[in-house]
């Protein structure tokens, strides 16, 4: 299970099934990964992981707790709808689109990745 600490919150997510989910949580058994993000369309929040992971792109609608990779090396996490051709990384569980967007609000913030023990 993926835990992603954003400030005061804690949040897990159950990973896809896919090679770059599993690549992402190789890179996690090495040590917690933090990353830098940005507001981007309204929509979700954006930063780069600093490596780079396979891609399995597919068009979908995302929705509020989707967390996605996008061109191989963006982690994304959504707090509102989009349709694009990602790659699927992991669910946020238990968290309402409304408690999404509530606790990625701002411009900037820093979340850090790890795994469940």
């Amino acid at each position: 299970m993926l835990v992603i600490q954003v400030g005061e919150h804690t949040l897990t997510a159950d990973f896809a099934d896919n090679s770059s989910a599993a690549a992402l949580q190789q890179k996690l058994q090495q040590g917690p990964v933090t990353i830098d993000m940005r507001d981007y369309g309204g929509m979700e929040k954006v930063g780069d992981l600093g490596f780079t992971l396979p891609r399995n792109d597919e068009q979908m609608d995302t929705e509020a707790g989707d967390i996605i990779l996008y061109l191989g090396k963006a982690f994304v996490i959504y707090y509102d709808h989009n349709s694009w051709s990602l790659t699927r990384l992991a669910r946020v569980n238990n968290v309402s689109a409304a408690e999404m967007k509530r606790i990625l609000t701002g411009q900037q913030l820093s979340v850090t990745l790890s795994l469940a023990e």
